[in-house]
């Protein structure tokens, strides 16, 4: 899989290298100019992106920002991909293959002015059938000259789950409503049949179609915008534009991969389970071969499709890899089409990457996304030394759960009480961020008050969890305890699919971070409102919960490095009374450096904030610190004789 965009005008030489006039000759127009409309399309897919998130009525798109804006050249460029929003990057790879199929299979020639086209199959377009891809031609003179498109979440489709987030559904038919390319517009009118095909499987439609009018509102903005754009500047300045944008990013991505030694690089990671049992874990493999300027990723020796909805698409696995070569490779330009022009990838079909229908379901696609893009981050960090990023806590401990109200009204939450936010990696530049999404997402973290004013639910803890952050001279982000209690009876899936081993992977000499878990804590055992106090985080509070995943100490079930893998779907769906509670425990980022080399007064500044313990400080960073962090974090002290001492002892253990 390479992209094949604009290949053949593409120029020979780095673009800085370019005069005036070569320049002219290859985009149409001059420098300044092209460079102008390059901002100007990235600015339109902000401004669509500023309306629809400004205006959404479901909580996936206002609170999460579950959506993403992407703005292509016509048929004739073969769809370049010239600019993205500052969004969902799961999207953002997807996006130029999904407009070229969905256009290409419906056919051009069968547009016109006042279209919209819909299509959400997996298959031809990437991610999940929640996902709806709103593309909407752009025509000056009778000639298609862009698309501008939205992919959006629509919080429901139909199948077996409400919501649809599960990793236990196994094939296409439970996943719910699949939409071949369709009109959903023409001529600006709504077409009734598209409409009905979607509410009559969907639920929640009163919040779907207000969702949808504001998508398309904000397809008809970016039309506008773009049809300004070429009055003011030209036809020939704006496509010549579209294609200067693709060449910027390839041209970074080439520079920069002349920066990596030659070889060849193997790395591997991967998912606990399936949702059928826990007798199969799925392993990725990746194979980097690079030349010069130019490398292939051959993932031939990942595990076959599972057998549930955990499995990617190639178009997903492109996205992963994508996403990780921007990261360590070229940071600074926009992501585009020209991004994967001398990234060449070979995805054989069937895979837990590369699933096919209809029993390779597709739904919770980002649980093998990101452990792809960590597999990239294993093979390359030996090569990129101090460049090297650190692994975050890679599984989106999606929380998905439904019920009905006191009164009887019916109620749907997604991914906001789950371990939805974590840590990122230490990198040289330093600390890892211990509260984001991870690696391949770009997401809100939807406000506490919106969550409880949603759901009956209370968000009883967010907090860090001491002594989990990956050690280095560069600190991992810390793992995320998050607590949650339920007021009704509920219905519940849960999705944590990596904790059978860290995730957050050390760099140059920087330490793993801990693996998570999850606990669910029945009222029977401890009932947060009778109690009127929290609930512990003290070893001894496990013994009461019933573990949902995690390797736990099966008398204690606490966290045991050494213990027993609890699997994540050994119930597929948990049925709670009123007063339970789930906790989430993410996993730690991994530390960039040598622990040893930390300034000790940084550790202590951990220690008075509680990423460190005085025992982890000991015992990780060999620095020893007097004081109390709870009662006095200002009075702390660092023992510098004894810390040098403790030092000079770990160094030769080390030999």
């Amino acid at each position: 899989m390479t992209d094949t965009s604009v290949e053949s005008n593409a120029p020979t030489v780095p673009l800085k290298d370019l005069d005036d006039a070569q320049f002219q000759e290859l985009y149409g127009t001059d420098r300044f100019t092209a460079t102008v409309l390059s901002s100007r399309v990235r600015y339109i897919v902000d401004h669509m992106c500023t309306g629809l998130l400004n205006n959404a009525f479901s909580q996936i798109l206002r609170d999460w920002y579950d959506f993403a804006a992407t703005i292509s050249g016509p048929p004739a460029q073969n769809y370049p991909m010239s600019a993205v929003s500052n969004s969902l990057a799961l999207f953002l790879g997807t996006m130029c293959d999904a407009v070229r199929n969905t256009v290409e299979e419906y056919g051009s020639e069968n547009l016109r002015p006042g279209d919209v086209l819909i299509c959400n199959d997996p298959y031809r377009s990437g991610t999940h059938v929640n996902d709806i891809l709103f593309i909407r031609p752009v025509f000056v003179d009778g000639e298609i000259i862009s698309f501008v498109s939205l992919r959006a979440h629509q919080l429901d489709m139909g199948g077996v789950v409400p919501g649809g987030f599960s990793g236990t559904k196994r094939n296409v038919y439970e996943n719910g409503l699949v939409i071949a390319p369709n009109l959903l517009y023409r001529d600006d009118r709504p077409l009734a049949p598209t409409f009905n095909l979607i509410f009559d499987n969907a639920r929640l439609a009163a919040l779907l179609l207000p969702d949808i009018k504001t998508i398309y509102q904000n397809l008809l903005l970016g039309e506008r915008l773009v049809i300004e754009s070429v009055e003011r500047y030209g036809v020939q300045a704006y496509l010549g534009a579209l294609r200067y944008s693709t060449d910027v990013s390839a041209d970074a991505m080439r520079e920069g991969l002349l920066g990596l030694p030659d070889g060849v690089y193997l790395g591997e990671d991967g998912i606990d389970a399936d949702g059928v049992d826990d007798s199969i874990e799925y392993r990725i493999r990746v194979r980097i071969t690079k030349v010069g300027g130019r490398v292939e990723i051959d993932l031939s020796g990942t595990s076959p499709q599972a057998r549930s909805s955990v499995n990617g698409t190639m178009l997903d696995a492109k996205t992963a890899v994508g996403i990780a070569f921007k990261y360590l490779i070229d940071r600074h330009t926009p992501f585009t089409s020209g991004t994967y022009r001398d990234i060449d990838i070979v995805i054989p079909p069937g895979t837990v990457v590369s699933a096919t229908p209809p029993d390779g379901a597709v739904f919770i696609y980002w649980e093998t996304s990101e452990p792809l893009l960590h597999a990239v981050f294993r093979a390359l960090r030996d090569a990129l030394g101090e460049e090297a990023v650190g692994g975050s806590f890679a599984s989106l401990n999606l929380h998905n759960a439904h019920g009905l109200t006191d009164d009887g009204t019916p109620w749907l939450t997604a991914c906001q009480t789950g371990g939805e936010h974590g840590p990122w990696g230490a990198t040289r530049h330093g600390d890892a961020d211990s509260y984001t999404v991870f690696y391949t997402a770009n997401n809100l973290d939807p406000a506490t008050e919106a969550i409880e004013a949603d759901i009956p639910g209370v968000i009883l803890r967010k907090e860090y969890a001491p002594d989990t952050a990956g050690a280095g001279t560069n600190r991992g982000g810390a793992a995320v305890r998050k607590d949650t209690l339920w007021l009704t009876a509920a219905e519940h899936f849960t999705s944590p699919l990596h904790v059978r081993a860290p995730s957050g992977i050390g760099v140059h000499g920087g330490a793993d971070g801990a693996a998570g878990a999850c606990w669910i804590f029945p009222p029977e055992t401890f009932d947060v409102r009778e109690q009127k106090r929290m609930l512990g985080t003290n070893t001894e509070v496990y013994a009461g919960s019933v573990p949902v995943t995690g390797v736990l100490d099966p008398q204690t079930k606490a966290l045991d490095p050494a213990g027993e893998y609890f699997y994540f779907a050994s119930t597929p769906n948990w049925q709670t009374s009123p007063g339970t509670v789930f906790r989430y425990l993410t996993n730690g980022g991994g530390g960039w450096g040598d622990p040893l080399r930390r300034d000790p007064e940084r550790v202590k500044r951990d220690v008075r904030d509680e990423y460190v313990t005085i025992e982890g400080a000991y015992r990780d960073y060999g620095v020893v610190i007097t004081g109390d962090p709870r009662f006095a974090p200002e009075q702390l002290v660092v023992d510098l004789e004894a810390t040098h001492a403790r030092r000079r002892e770990l160094l030769a253990r080390r030999g």
